[in-house]
């Protein structure tokens, strides 16, 4: 029996059809996904989020809340001495902890790996201040030219200042042993 004609060419791929397929239960408006911990805690998945975010005394479009004044525009501006509605904060809690969150001292997070550390106290134990030597050595696997490895031991000095001196006030004993 022959085959039927056109059913044997490739088919493309639709990148527009929605695949995924919810279940009845995970059909309803889902909450966003909200990073700080602060406004998850004090969600309310019942209301909308703009009535969320005025709850808590956040601006939902940052452009309205701090509009550009019509005079920067070139537009003079009509008032009648009237002030706009004030929105009644009903959570400003988590305001204020989010003000102290940002109040405190961010923490050093950048720090530099086991293996790089390791490489340049080698460096600097073997061969002091003599960048071209280093260049040389056999530990050199990634063949950092001189002046990357003199980049890479400026980066741990500036990271670990307090080790690198302790760590070079060790080798001085080290060298008048030897002289």
């Amino acid at each position: 029996m022959p085959k039927a004609k056109g059913k044997n060419r490739r088919h493309k791929y639709s990148y527009n059809l929605n695949r995924k397929r919810l279940h009845r239960s995970a059909r309803r408006r889902a909450a966003p996904r909200i990073a700080c911990s602060h406004i998850r805690h004090a969600w309310d998945p019942h209301k909308s989020v703009a009535q969320n975010l005025a709850d808590m005394g956040l601006a939902e479009d940052p452009n309205k809340a701090l509009p550009i004044p019509k005079k920067l525009l070139g537009m003079e501006e009509e008032s009648d001495g009237q002030q706009p509605g004030k929105k009644i904060v009903r959570k400003p809690y988590v305001v204020t902890e989010m003000e102290l969150e940002a109040s405190l001292p961010e923490k050093k997070s950048n720090t530099l790996s086991r293996d790089l550390i390791d490489y340049v106290r080698y460096m600097i134990q073997n061969h002091g201040e003599n960048y071209k030597e280093m260049a040389r050595d056999e530990k050199n696997y990634y063949q950092d030219t001189p002046k990357q490895i003199k980049r890479k031991i400026n980066v741990y000095k500036n990271f670990y200042p307090e080790e690198y001196k302790n760590f070079i006030a060790s080798l001085k004993p080290e060298k008048m042993e030897v002289q």
